[in-house]
């Protein structure tokens, strides 16, 4: 009965068993909208309250590229 196989989970049994995991941990978070990113909308917020202020005349053109450099 003991062949040396490691039965489904051996050799190729779990590469498919990771690659499926994998597929499916990719479309939840496709279908939750993020893509695996959390700090994605935050960023285009501040980068957007940025040119608000720029286009206010609240910041110079040194003060806006400093700041959109750092974001």
């Amino acid at each position: 009965m003991m062949d040396g196989s490691w039965g489904m989970f051996g050799g190729w049994g779990f590469f498919w068993v990771l690659l499926l995991i994998g597929i499916i941990v990719l479309a939840v978070s496709v279908a939750s909208g993020n893509g695996g990113t959390q700090t994605g909308g935050q960023q285009d917020r501040a980068q957007e309250e940025l040119r608000k202020q720029y286009a206010r005349g609240e910041l110079s053109d040194e003060e806006f590229e400093k700041r959109r450099r750092k974001l």
